[in-house]
């Protein structure tokens, strides 16, 4: 009964983005649950032997509820075994972490937790700052969508204040998202959308919170995604081109020669 349960972060994508102390974990696991943002690679740092079960979520479909997850980290732990549970992320961020941590730990089982780079960290991935020095003093990181399914009302809050908003889970309520930030009058408030960050297809958009949503539409940006607003992205260099690109006076063909 020598069991045990270890948590562990994966990062963003990357699956050069794991920490040396989560490879470690996973060289060591007799079993591995993980998710479906988890990059397969990672899987190879497993011993051969070991069970690789993937009880991955995403939007409206699920492998596994979280209950059965829950019991099958119970059900392996308790046979002796070390489960390593590979989150993509961080395990404590939007992630459950906790709650299957106490399931664990309430059973007697020992867990421990590996801290992963969370997707928070694409924005400075491509290069936008979350909080700049005479922009803002801080930023808001909300996932989008509650338990019950709908907007979070922290949305409202965030499109109120000069943070930078880092938000999780929100593509398909983008709509509802920029509403708000129209409605308190953030209209040309700078943004961007960041699609499979870190992925070599991972790829970024800019524009105004205004024109997010035929961004998404005309880009064809998928999930998973994140999307960032505040003043703090109009300082990314793609971003000061972009406006000063519309700013230009367009040069007219049909101009009239003035003679001397």
């Amino acid at each position: 009964m020598n069991g045990k349960l270890t948590l562990v972060g994966a990062g963003p994508g990357d699956p050069e983005l794991i920490s040396l102390k989560g490879i470690k974990a996973l060289t060591a696991a007799d079993v591995v649950l993980y998710d479906a943002l988890v990059h397969p690679e990672l899987l190879d740092y497993a011993p051969r032997s070991a069970p690789k079960v993937h009880v991955g979520k995403r939007a409206g479909r699920h492998s596994y509820k979280q209950e059965e997850i829950n019991q099958l980290i119970v059900r392996f732990a308790l046979a002796g075994h070390h489960v390593v549970r590979l989150k993509g992320g961080d395990p404590f961020i939007f992630a459950r972490g906790k709650e299957e941590a106490e399931y664990a730990e309430a059973f007697g089982i020992p867990t421990e937790v590996v801290l992963g780079i969370s997707s928070i960290n694409l924005p400075g991935y491509y290069g936008i700052p979350l909080t700049r020095r005479g922009t803002n003093e801080s930023f808001w990181v909300i996932t989008a969508t509650t338990k019950e399914g709908v907007l979070s009302a922290d949305i409202a809050l965030a499109a109120q204040s000069s943070a930078t908003a880092v938000i999780f889970m929100g593509l398909g309520k983008l709509e509802e998202i920029t509403g708000l930030y129209q409605y308190w009058g953030k209209k040309d408030t700078p943004a961007a959308l960041i699609s499979k960050g870190s992925l070599p297809d991972g790829r970024v958009v800019f524009g105004t919170v205004g024109e997010l949503v035929q961004l998404r539409d005309r880009e064809r940006i998928a999930s998973p995604a994140l999307i960032v607003i505040g003043e703090a992205v109009g300082t990314h260099e793609h971003f000061y081109e972009k406006v000063h690109a519309l700013l230009a006076p367009t040069p007219t063909s049909n101009a009239k020669k003035v003679s001397a």
